[in-house]
């Protein structure tokens, strides 16, 4: 019997599920339900007036994971929006985004234990941690977690998950959540773009339309607010931060492939180690230097930098494994969902104003991400759905021309004038 294993790529802490990256593997035939004999059998059943077991099986399965979807959503767009407005808030009475990037990403460090422990409760075959935590290391090469696996395949992405976090933070001090949230959306182009020159992906001429729409959105979005310097700053830093984050995914998908779900997560705490052993001493030189500078620790709101902490942890966790129990693209709508709601809360606690342009963008940088989210076949079944309609018409005409040539002969014989009458 295969044994069923799905892999993941891990991605930013600020990142949106713009690309899947998840690879499942293993018995096919469960996700299948269907083999030529069970089609036949299927056949029978369905002739005589009776459902498939398999069939009814595979419904269940689906209905299972959209409502698991629907909750994934709710989790993803919860966790996100409210960790960007945690963030805004965090800054009114501590301005310190490198800090606060450092301090959420050790964070980072508790998603080996927790996946360990939904082994624990979940495999039959329980492993004791060292077993388990040797098993992972395989994915950083034959060795194990060397020294210098640590520094070609952690190091580079470490630096980059910190770049994408900073320059999100940076650029909620500078523009409201709203266009923050709907300007890192955009990163989904940015890695198309990227995976069709680096990793020779397949061409896709709606998201090369879905990437000129985020241009498109990122400019009118800049010209909402008039070209002032201070918003084209904040506009440039999260063009920055999703770009960042589409280079850490392309690199990563380049370099390490996939990843699976033990192994996803003993990355990401390792990530939490180099952020830990080589990042600590700038939030140390920003302080003394008054960069981000501080009166006293009493004087931190640890509780909102906490909960933007355990916030950004959840959002993380869901993204990564979600797919374990529902479809790539619902999670990928929590994203979106997030906009608007960071939209409500904006209109109601700032003075933001939606006028028209701003209205706009916001609408072409949603339409050109939810373009991204086609499936590589759409164009497929668009083809089989036009050829469908195509052959019911042809089959329909011929019927309907049939009976108005009957009625028209009909007809004529009605009016005929009989030669009888001609004859005296």
């Amino acid at each position: 019997m295969k044994k069923h294993s799905a892999r993941v790529a891990p991605l930013s802490a600020c990142n949106s599920p713009v690309l899947t990256l998840t690879k499942v593997e293993g018995d096919e035939r469960s996700h299948d339900c269907t083999t030529p004999a069970e089609a036949q059998t299927q056949a029978g059943m369905e002739a005589g007036g009776r459902g498939s077991p398999c069939c009814q099986t595979c419904s269940m399965v689906h209905l299972k994971k959209i409502f698991w979807g629907v909750v994934v959503v709710l989790g993803v767009c919860s966790s996100w929006s409210g960790s960007t407005q945690l963030a805004k808030l965090t800054f009114k009475k501590f301005d310190a985004p490198f800090t606060l990037t450092w301090f959420a990403t050790n964070w980072n460090f508790l998603f080996f234990p927790l996946y360990y422990i939904g082994h624990v409760c979940k495999s039959a075959e329980k492993q004791s941690p060292q077993q388990r935590y040797g098993e992972c290391c395989r994915f950083f090469g034959d060795n194990g977690l060397t020294l210098k696996a640590f520094f070609t395949r952690a190091a580079p992405f470490g630096v980059l998950w910190t770049l994408t976090n900073y320059l999100y933070l940076h650029a909620i001090k500078k523009i409201n959540t709203t266009d923050v949230s709907v300007l890192f959306c955009c990163n989904k182009a940015f890695v198309f773009l990227l995976s069709w020159i680096v990793l020779r992906d397949r061409f896709m001429g709606v998201r090369i339309v879905a990437a000129i729409l985020a241009i498109a959105g990122i400019v009118m979005m800049t010209y909402a607010d008039g070209f002032h310097s201070h918003s084209v700053i904040g506009i440039a830093l999260v063009v920055g931060s999703a770009s960042t984050s589409a280079l850490y995914k392309v690199l990563f998908k380049l370099l390490l492939g996939s990843a699976k779900y033990g192994e996803a997560a003993l990355f990401l705490s390792v990530l939490a180690v180099f952020n830990i052993l080589f990042v600590t001493c700038i939030p140390v030189i920003l302080y003394f230097t008054k960069v981000e500078y501080w009166s006293s620790f009493d004087a931190i709101p640890w509780g909102s930098i906490c909960g933007f902490s355990v916030l950004l942890l959840t959002f993380n966790i869901i993204l990564n494994f979600g797919i374990a129990i529902t479809y790539p693209t619902l999670i990928s709508l929590g994203i979106v969902l997030s906009v608007p709601v960071n939209a409500i809360v904006d209109h109601y606690s700032s003075d933001i104003v939606f006028n028209s342009v701003r209205v706009i963008a916001i609408v072409i940088i949603g339409l050109g991400f939810l373009l991204l989210l086609l499936p590589e076949e759409w164009d497929e079944w668009l083809i089989k759905l036009l050829t469908r309609l195509k052959v019911r018409k042809k089959e329909e005409i011929p019927e309907g021309n049939g009976d108005i040539v009957s009625g028209l002969q009909n007809k004529s014989r009605r009016t005929r004038p009989s030669m009888s009458s001609f004859t005296h």
